[in-house]
């Protein structure tokens, strides 16, 4: 597949992807970046390849790791431990009644192991879930050949384009006023969401699809370049959630089935961190979706240990997990002070904004994070600066005008 997000904002503030690089580069692409940008700061060879956590538990002041090196266990032990796995690595399968009947050619498979669309030509595919991953998905399917393609969904969202008006679509949702709206006017927020996406796209039900939930809130929005219009020329036909399958049959509750090839499922990811300790994991009061965690990274009763990127989001990561990384390094180097009772207090912000219940956005964690670490570049700055500044689109360079490792960046 290629990114959802545009390439300044796929990348980080020190390395921009090569010249001639698609708006939207293929994950090989974003691949190689991120080799390159390892190898310009010397890191491969520090890095131990091949090796898989299986444990981590607290002993004294130091952090135990049992690990598992070509099939070989090992042990290492360190002060301070970063956890960075992702949230996106532990796949669900929802659970249909008979799901684990279903007997098609092509089988049943989650996006996560979506990995050769050609082989889907010819046959008839069913895409489960509503987000943007599995609308990019149909729509790969039914521009490459596949005999027709369906999209069963709990409910409607609406859905944004990747460009609107030849510009990439942060430029318009993923600005750093959008980011403060989100965190410091959220109901200013919600309307200004539902006046662009109207009109970037308009009610999608007007293409073909499902009427969306009356309330813009419940109904939700995703993205896809292409799958609306695909929608309206009968090459994606939206569907229900199925109600149960019987061998190659996905039979609806409207009395409607379906003869599937195969059954892609874009339906999330748990929140997995098996090798935990249970003394480790209990503070945290992990579940599948949740952790409780100082601004989404330290816990007071867990000192030396931290948590990288582990919340779910819209739009690039790269962007909000360098400020991430910044308020880290800065914490635990000094630079800025975080003591106890900023994470306690940080902690029952986290309880009551359920920091990881609900999908945040790029430009808000940018902001959120960049103002624990100095980096937002608004305060101080003249009404001009200020203006260009606040309909900026949320990059990794417009975070590093100001604070500790702030770069000469010209307006």
């Amino acid at each position: 597949m290629v990114t959802n997000t545009v390439r300044e904002v796929t990348c980080f503030s020190d390395r921009s992807f090569p010249d001639g690089t698609p708006l939207f580069p293929h994950n090989a692409t974003v691949r190689q970046y991120f080799e390159d940008f390892a190898r310009q700061y010397d890191l491969l060879d520090l890095i131990r390849f091949h090796t898989r956590l299986t444990g981590l538990e607290r002993d004294g002041a130091s952090w135990v790791l049992t690990l598992d090196h070509h099939g070989q266990p090992i042990s290492d032990s360190a002060e301070h431990v970063v956890i960075a796995t992702g949230r996106f690595n532990d796949p669900v399968i929802p659970d249909i009644p008979g799901a684990n009947t279903f007997d098609g050619p092509l089988g049943m498979i989650h996006s996560f192991n979506y990995k050769d669309p050609l082989a889907y030509q010819g046959k008839r595919v069913a895409v489960l879930g509503g987000s943007i991953s599995s609308l990019e998905i149909a729509s790969d399917l039914s521009m490459l050949g596949a005999a027709s393609v369906y999209l069963c969904q709990r409910r409607q969202r609406y859905v944004n384009p990747k460009m609107f008006l030849g510009m990439p679509i942060e430029t318009r949702l993923f600005t750093y006023e959008r980011g403060r709206l989100a965190l410091d006017a959220p109901s200013d927020y919600l309307r200004d969401t539902e006046t662009k996406i109207m009109e970037h796209a308009g009610d999608p039900s007007r293409y073909g699809t499902p009427k969306p939930h009356p309330d813009f809130a419940q109904a939700g929005a995703t993205g896809s370049q292409h799958y609306l219009s695909l929608v309206a020329e009968g090459r994606v036909t939206p569907m229900p959630w199925p109600e149960r399958i019987d061998g190659r049959q996905i039979r609806f509750s409207d009395g409607r089935g379906l003869e599937i090839d195969g059954v892609i499922a874009g339906t999330g990811f748990k929140l997995a961190l098996p090798f935990l300790a249970p003394d480790v994991a209990e503070p945290l009061n992990l579940t599948n979706t949740t952790i409780d965690l100082d601004s989404f990274t330290l816990h007071p009763d867990l000192p030396g240990l931290a948590f990288l990127g582990l919340w779910s989001q819209a739009g690039s990561y790269p962007t909000p997990l360098e400020q991430q990384a910044r308020f880290l390094a800065y914490t635990w180097s000094g630079e800025i002070s975080r003591s106890e009772n900023d994470m306690r207090a940080g902690l029952n912000a986290c309880a009551a904004e359920g920091h990881h219940r609900q999908p945040h956005t790029q430009a808000e964690m940018t902001l959120r994070l960049a103002r624990l670490c100095g980096t937002d570049p608004l305060p101080g700055t003249d009404d001009e600066t200020a203006q260009r500044i606040r309909s900026s689109m949320t990059t990794g360079l417009l975070y590093r005008r100001v604070g500790p490792d702030r770069l000469s960046i010209k307006d």
